[in-house]
């Protein structure tokens, strides 16, 4: 009876990683999305609302309010911003089953997604060699701290 209870235990440790695991890969993809439609959303900024400085909010607080206007009325923008607030429920949720050290590095992978989605939905963004070896020890790096103790 015993032995059954800790490879219950067991395999509900090995489910909840899993499950980790798989909730931290999603927040990569998430990630990676939101970071495209943050980088649309703000081409389609006006130019003012981008050099907006902390010194002139607190001079004319009305202006955090336009630009407030502004997120909310750009869809690319509220949705990426959605998208990050999406993520972190899902972080929340995946670092109960899990140490933090073997999950961590897995959101380094989101500069992969970012550069592969960059290529297909960004018109200006091109792939050198610099970057793709940058990914290439990325990977490395995440699979590296994924192996087992």
């Amino acid at each position: 009876m015993i032995s059954s209870t800790v490879s219950e235990v067991a395999l509900d440790s090995q489910a909840a990683a899993r499950r980790s695991f798989l909730l931290v890969f999603s927040c990569t993809l998430i990630g990676a999305l939101a970071q495209i439609l943050l980088k649309q959303g703000t081409a389609q900024l006006g130019e003012h609302h981008l050099h907006l400085t902390l010194g002139q909010v607190a001079r004319r607080p009305e202006l955090f309010v336009e630009f407030s206007l502004g997120v909310i009325s750009n869809a690319k923008l509220f949705l990426g911003y959605c998208l990050y607030g999406v993520m972190t429920f899902l972080m929340a949720a995946a670092l109960k089953g899990r140490e933090l050290s073997r999950l961590y590095p897995i959101i380094a992978l989101t500069y992969v997604w970012v550069t592969i989605l960059s290529l297909f939905l960004l018109p200006n963004e091109h792939l050198n060699f610099f970057r793709s070896i940058g990914i290439a020890f990325i990977v490395a790096g995440v699979s590296i701290l994924g192996l087992k103790k």
